[in-house]
């Protein structure tokens, strides 16, 4: 399967926080910028922080129960590998992440079986990481 690259663009309140946070947290390479946007290399897509001024629905987290956690939505992230996957859950470990679901296995055993973990950016945006043993499982019921 041959994937194009999205772009995705999100709001941020503070631009020099969040760079330093995908630059230095994720080891993200940064694209072209302004002083109200950066784009990033985002596992191979297009991710763009914008200014946007701190607004009252970003201190109220709307979630949805799944599996007995509460997930932020929206969120977005991107299907890694299992090995990229468990680097990147160590890597988050270490730079002190505080993670709104702690990396954990969903479907053990099952069709579908994923790693998944979820936390948020510095200026409210929820992410999630996924990673399946077989990745032909990503859409499997």
């Amino acid at each position: 399967m041959s994937l194009q690259p999205f772009h995705l663009a999100i709001p941020v309140y503070d631009v020099p926080l969040a760079r330093q946070f995908y630059r230095e947290v994720f080891g993200l390479e940064e694209g072209r910028s302004a002083e109200s946007w950066v784009d990033f290399n985002f596992f191979g897509h297009q991710l763009v922080i914008h200014f946007h001024p701190r607004t009252a629905d970003q201190e109220r987290a709307v979630t949805n129960p799944v599996d007995g956690h509460d997930v932020p939505v929206p969120h977005f992230g991107v299907v890694l590998t299992w090995e990229q996957w468990q680097a990147l859950a160590e890597r988050l470990k270490r730079y002190n992440i505080e993670f709104v679901i702690e990396p954990y296995i969903r479907f053990q055993g099952q069709a579908g079986e994923q790693a998944t973990m979820f936390f948020f950016d510095p200026c409210g945006n929820a992410l999630e990481f996924k990673a399946f043993k077989d990745m032909g499982q990503l859409f499997a019921k």
